[in-house]
C-alpha cells in the first residue's frame, strides 16, 4: 500500500506556509516551543480571517444552530435556551436555532459570543486549518471568541489541546501561567508566565495544560482559537498493543477463585506477561507509523469548494483538458489482487489493475493535459479515468 502526501495549497516557494505565519521560524518554534512552553509572534497577516463584519455576516445570513454557537459570561456558559429558539424547516421544526436578537442583547450586557467550529464552514478559516494540518500533520479545529469591552468569558482555564491564538479585531489581555506558577485550586495567586496585550496580527501558541485566562480592557475583541488534538505515541502505538494482546488469549477466564489467593497465579501472568512483551516487540515499527500517517491523512476533510463547477465541466473533458491535482486532497493508492483501490476519506473507488500506472500518474502530477496519459491507457480509457476522478474529488479542470 502507497499513502499519497497531499496535495499542497498552490502556495509559491517564496511564500511563507502557514506554521511560519503564525510563529514566525518554524525550525526553532517546533525544536524549543512545540509542546513545551508558550510561544508569542508578532506580525501574523490576519486580514479577511474573521473580522466584524465576517461576524455579522455569518450570524444574520448563516442560520445557525446550537452548538455552533454558545454565550459565556464571567466563566459561565448559559443555557443554550437563552439564545436559541423554535423554528420551521421545511416539515420540521427545531428547537435549536440561534436567536440573533437575543445573542446581541446578551453581548450588549457583556457576554461573549463564541463561535464553534469555524473550520467546517467559514472557508479563510478553514483554509488555514488545512494547511496547518498539511505542515504539522495533527488535526485542527477552530473557535472564534467575541468579546464586548471591559468583559471576561472564560476564568483561568487550561485546554487539553494545543492552541494558537490569533487576534484579529481590537484587543485583550491574556496573562498566562507556565508549569506549577498557576493559581491553585485553593485560591492561592498563581505567578504569570507571560502577561500581555494582543493586538491584531498578533499570535499566542500554548502547548495543553497551560493556564490562561483572558479579558478586554477598554475595546471589544476577536480572537481566533485554533486547537491542535496532538496525536500522541499512545494513539500510534495502541493498536500495536492490542494486536499483541489479542496474541496472548486475553478473553480466556482467571480459575475460580483466584481473588482468594492471587499469588497463585501470579507465575502465569509472568508467563502471558512475558508472552505479551514478546509480541509486542515482534511489531513492525515502520508499519506502527505508517498505519498512524495513513489514518491521518484519509480522516482530513476535503474541500468541496468550487466542486459543484467540476462536476458539470467533467462531462467536458477531452485530450487537451488541462487538470491538475485540488489543493489539499489526499488519497492512498494500493493494490488488492487484480484491482487498484483509491482510498478516499469517505469511499474507496476499486478500478482493475491495468489502470494503476494511469492513476498515479494523474494523482502524482502538478498538472497535465489528459492526453499525457497515452502511454497508460487509450483515449476512451483516459478520458473516463480523468472525469472519475474529477467527479471524486481527487483533481479539477484547469481553467484557462
Amino acid at each position: 500500500m502507497t499513502p499519497l502526501k497531499p496535495q499542497g495549497h498552490g502556495r509559491s516557494p517564496s511564500t511563507p506556509g502557514a506554521l511560519a505565519r503564525c510563529v514566525g521560524d518554524p525550525g526553532r518554534f517546533l525544536a524549543e516551543r512545540w509542546g513545551k512552553r508558550a510561544h508569542l509572534h508578532q506580525g501574523v497577516t490576519v486580514e479577511g480571517l474573521l473580522g466584524v463584519d465576517d461576524v455579522d455576516h455569518i450570524l444574520a445570513t448563516m442560520a445557525l444552530r446550537a452548538p455552533a454557537l454558545r454565550v459565556i459570561r464571567e466563566g459561565r456558559t448559559l443555557d443554550q435556551s437563552a439564545y436559541t429558539r423554535h423554528a420551521r424547516i421545511g416539515s420540521r421544526t427545531v428547537t435549536d436555532l440561534i436567536d440573533v436578537g437575543r445573542v446581541y442583547g446578551h453581548f450588549a450586557e457583556g457576554a461573549t459570543i463564541v463561535l464553534q467550529g469555524l473550520h467546517r464552514y467559514w472557508h479563510p478559516v478553514s483554509d488555514l486549518c488545512r494547511q496547518l494540518e498539511h505542515e504539522l500533520t495533527h488535526p485542527l479545529q477552530a473557535n472564534a471568541y467575541i468579546t464586548p469591552p471591559v468583559a471576561q468569558g472564560l476564568r483561568v482555564h487550561a485546554d487539553t489541546h494545543d492552541v494558537f491564538a490569533l487576534q484579529t479585531h481590537g484587543r485583550k489581555q491574556w496573562v498566562v501561567y507556565e508549569g506549577d506558577q498557576a493559581p491553585g485550586p485553593d485560591g492561592s495567586d498563581g505567578v504569570p508566565t507571560l502577561d500581555a496585550q494582543l493586538w491584531p496580527a498578533d499570535c499566542l501558541y500554548l502547548p495543553k495544560g497551560t493556564h490562561h485566562a483572558a479579558r478586554t480592557v477598554d475595546s471589544a475583541s476577536i480572537h481566533l482559537t485554533l486547537g491542535v488534538r496532538t496525536i500522541t505515541w499512545g494513539d500510534v502505538l495502541r493498536p500495536a498493543i492490542d494486536r499483541a494482546v489479542a496474541e496472548v488469549n486475553p478473553d480466556e477466564p482467571l480459575p475460580a477463585g483466584f481473588a482468594h489467593d492471587p499469588g497463585g497465579v501470579a507465575e502465569e501472568a509472568a508467563r502471558r506477561l512475558t508472552d505479551l512483551a514478546g509480541a509486542i516487540g515482534q511489531a513492525d515499527a515502520s508499519a506502527t507509523v505508517a498505519d498512524a500517517g495513513r489514518r491521518f491523512w484519509t480522516s482530513r476533510n476535503p474541500s468541496y469548494s468550487g466542486r459543484l463547477h467540476q462536476l458539470l465541466v467533467a462531462g467536458d473533458v477531452y485530450d487537451r483538458t488541462v487538470v491538475r491535482r485540488r489543493p489539499g486532497s489526499t488519497c492512498e493508492i494500493r493494490t488488492v489482487g487484480r484491482h487498484v483501490e483509491i482510498v478516499l476519506r469517505d469511499r474507496t473507488l476499486r478500478m482493475p489493475a491495468a489502470v494503476e500506472p494511469a492513476v498515479r500518474a494523474a494523482v502524482g502530477a502538478e498538472r497535465f493535459e489528459v492526453g499525457d496519459l497515452r502511454e497508460h491507457l487509450d483515449e476512451a480509457g483516459r478520458v473516463t479515468l480523468v472525469q472519475r476522478l474529477i467527479r471524486d474529488g481527487l483533481l479539477i479542470v484547469v481553467d484557462e
